[in-house]
């Protein structure tokens, strides 16, 4: 439930809602993100590309 609310503090960087709430788990679970997706680096989140 946690991940769902955090969603609604972030930034509109990207409109993929999926996208969004993988975001949001891995601020607050402070995991990385393997992407190419150039809108998921503008958010406070390590990516590994």
């Amino acid at each position: 439930m946690a991940h769902a609310l955090h969603v609604q503090v972030l930034p509109d960087y990207h409109r993929d809602p999926f996208d969004r709430v993988l975001i949001s788990q891995a601020q607050l679970e402070n995991l990385h993100i393997v992407t190419v997706d150039t809108q998921v680096a503008q958010y406070d989140v390590e990516i590994l590309w």
